[in-house]
């Protein structure tokens, strides 16, 4: 099984140990030679570094794309270029582990430049990625934008009028082949549909999306389902599912889906919560949303009964996953980047504490997607970071107050991407 070792006390202890080692009493800078020529030093902020530490006060070195030294106290090498972020926050750049993006080379740029600008460092396109684009990008560093992986195309039962990306498959052979060709092309995950869309198509059936598993097992894939119903969430858990890509949809968790999920605590849950369907100020997007537009989706803000409901039972759930100690990472679905605020508010709204949340969307998500680079502020990491104006860690809508993007220790343009996307671009 692919994911039995992934989240391991072991892990968690060395995450505490690397930020013990960095952190030290009484701040000082090194006299002499300029040692610290190319040697950023983010002086005076809180860290929350993605893995459960909060840092006061502290010294951040950035030398080319890389944290060097995290903690209260690092010296301060001679040389060395200070920026003051005394009164602000620091976190790990957002991991987005669930979005669709486009496939065209041109539009899927400016949609991970968007991304970069609400704080997201990294994010996951699941299953409809038509083409070789979504899967070259991979490997290639976007000016002012997120890093990507791809599933490629996903896998569902026949979808007439709904995309035709994905695999449709009706026989074991054929999800068997599927899975062959999506690992020849080295995707990063297998994404499944086990969905009957309101009873219009019959949904992945338990033999294929169990074929499905056992063949990206034996490549040494992972699989993430979207899923939607309580017994469908059972029947992945004994398949040998390892991620769900959405909470279970039309009805409270019951004490067997626990068990199931008890009895395999390596697997992951992504919750892609609904919108809450109550009004919402939606002023924040104001920095890559035009004005006439901006109008437009406030007016459309509104309460709405049914969607309260559907979120109800979501939240409900996802609070009772957290509890149990179920693994929870982080995704939206779609493709809006600035889904990820509304989506760690919302997680919250159903339970969850803010730092749980940020631990969700940082470092957990990194790790789903083994993503080693990022994900958490520490002493070797690439120097993926947001800068943030408030705490979130009182507030977890004090992510929207963004001051600075860092990624690959470098700020992206902010500036340029909202007056792009806005259209006002001289």
């Amino acid at each position: 099984m692919p994911s039995a070792k992934r989240f391991s006390n072991a892990t968690v202890t060395a995450r505490f140990l690397t930020l013990a080692l960095a952190t030290s009493v009484g701040a000082c800078r090194s006299p002499g030679v300029d040692a610290g020529a190319g040697v950023t030093a983010f002086v005076g902020s809180r860290v929350i570094t993605g893995a459960g530490g909060v840092i006061e006060n502290a010294v951040v070195l950035v030398e080319n794309d890389r944290f060097t030294r995290v903690g209260e106290g690092v010296e301060i090498p001679a040389g060395a270029t200070e920026v003051d972020l005394s009164g602000k926050t620091l976190m790990p750049a957002i991991v987005n582990a669930h979005i669709h993006l486009s496939s065209d080379r041109a539009e899927r740029t400016e949609q991970l430049q968007h991304m970069a600008y609400y704080g997201a460092g990294a994010v996951v396109s699941l299953g409809t990625d038509d083409g070789t684009v979504g899967l070259d990008m991979r490997a290639e560093t976007v000016p002012d934008g997120a890093r990507s992986q791809s599933a490629g195309r996903g896998i569902t039962s026949p979808e007439p009028g709904r995309s035709e990306v994905p695999y449709w498959v009706t026989t074991e052979e054929e999800a068997r082949t599927a899975v062959q060709e999506l690992a020849a092309q080295s995707v990063d995950i297998v994404k499944i549909w086990v969905d009957a869309r309101g009873g219009r198509y019959e949904r992945l059936s338990p033999e294929l999306y169990g074929a499905v598993i056992d063949e990206a097992h034996q490549h040494g894939l992972e699989v993430t389902a979207h899923v939607f119903t309580l017994e469908d969430a059972k029947g992945l858990l004994r398949a040998g599912v390892d991620v769900f890509a959405h909470g279970v949809r039309d009805l409270d968790a019951d004490e067997e889906l626990m068990a199931l999920w008890a009895a395999r605590p390596e697997v992951v849950l992504v919750p892609n919560l609904p919108g809450p369907g109550i009004a919402l100020d939606l002023g924040w997007l104001s920095g890559t949303v035009s004005a006439d537009r901006l109008a437009e989706m406030q007016a459309a803000s509104i309460a709405q009964p049914d969607a309260q409901q559907s979120f109800a039972i979501q939240a409900r759930n996802l609070e009772k996953f957290n509890n149990a100690g179920v693994t929870i990472a982080f995704g939206t679905d779609g493709s809006a980047a600035w889904a990820v605020h509304q989506e760690m508010e919302d997680m919250v709204r159903s339970g969850m504490t803010p730092g749980e949340v940020i631990i969700a969307a940082t470092s957990t998500s990194a790790e789903l997607m083994s993503m080693s680079d990022i994900g958490t502020i520490a002493a070797g990491k690439s120097a993926d970071f947001v800068v943030l104006d408030a705490n979130p860690l009182d507030d977890i809508t004090n992510t929207r107050r963004i001051q600075a993007v860092y990624l690959r220790g470098r700020a992206i343009d902010r500036e340029t991407i909202g007056a792009r996307l806005k259209g006002t671009t001289p």
